[in-house]
């Protein structure tokens, strides 16, 4: 059986710690190999399934990147267009239900985030449509005149645009941190911790944070099953895989974002998310229309 990763051009032998997840696939008897999603030259009809895994570079271009995702038979496609559809937009976070999630605005204008801020206080402004924490800013004035601009703040990453979404500032990612957890399958099978670098509220390695695993708390895997379950509800089927980072905010952890496009397994400090992605994709190939 024939599996394409689908990757950037920026990683083309695939995502930090990639041959743990080669030898894993190996092991289990999956051809599979990496390719670039943009790549003419690549036959995609020619895979029996195709995972999406570090394609880094669709925020620039997501237009694009659906247009291509749309292009591939469904069925062997893990999670889907349909699902980047509305993972892609950071919108979802106002309509998903079910699960405790951080309080979140969209605004269109400086007018809208201006709202947001008189409302939040301290508030955290991201484009709706964005990876890697490009163009996060934090702001507790109304008249900040940041607000509604476009933002170049890593030379990896393109600039970041609006439209936007607010949400109050969560004071406990600079102390607590952000907390991962990997939904594989239907089964939480894993966590990661991570801290913000000095100064900052982006965990993101770019921008100085660190990465640890650390043993899977029931707590923290239920909630995030929950999540998983809860974003099926926007398609009417099952996710196939899934990355829930959670915040404590107010007393309780709360969903702060859904990764079910392309979430990075931090191969590089959990090499053991490649058995288990190995097993969900050798599951897909057994039972393709399974989910």
């Amino acid at each position: 059986m024939t599996v394409l990763l689908a990757t950037s051009s920026d990683w083309p032998v695939g995502e930090p710690g990639a041959p743990a997840l080669d030898a894993a696939l190996a092991e289990r008897g999956i051809d599979a190999r990496w390719a670039v999603w943009d790549d003419g030259t690549v036959d995609w009809d020619s895979a029996d399934l195709v995972a999406v895994r570090s394609t880094w570079d669709y925020m620039a271009r997501p237009t694009a990147f659906l247009d291509w995702a749309r292009s591939l038979e469904p069925s062997r496609l893990l999670n889907g267009a349909d699902v980047f559809a509305w993972n892609v937009d950071k919108d979802y976070l106002t309509r998903l239900s079910g699960v405790p999630v951080v309080p979140t605005l969209t605004a269109d204008d400086r007018a809208g985030l201006a709202d947001a801020v008189r409302r939040f206080g301290r508030t955290v402004v991201k484009p709706r449509v964005g990876a890697g924490g490009a163009g996060v800013i934090v702001v507790d004035d109304p008249d900040d005149e940041r607000l509604g601009q476009d933002v170049v703040d890593h030379p990896a990453l393109p600039t970041a645009r609006g439209p936007w979404i607010a949400q109050p500032l969560v004071e406990s990612v600079r102390t607590v941190g952000e907390t991962s957890v990997f939904v594989l399958d239907g089964v939480a099978v894993s966590q990661v911790d991570k801290v913000p670098g000095k100064d900052e509220i982006r965990v993101h390695e770019h921008y100085g944070g660190e990465s640890a695993p650390v043993a899977l708390s029931p707590e923290l895997a239920e909630l995030a099953s929950a999540a998983i379950v809860a974003a099926g509800g926007f398609t009417g089927r099952p996710l196939d895989y899934g990355r829930v980072d959670l915040l404590h905010h107010e007393g309780r952890w709360c969903v702060s974002e859904l990764e079910v496009t392309e979430p990075g397994l931090y191969l590089d400090v959990l090499p053991a998310n490649a058995g288990a992605f190995a097993d969900l994709v050798a599951a897909r190939l057994d039972t393709p229309d399974g989910r």
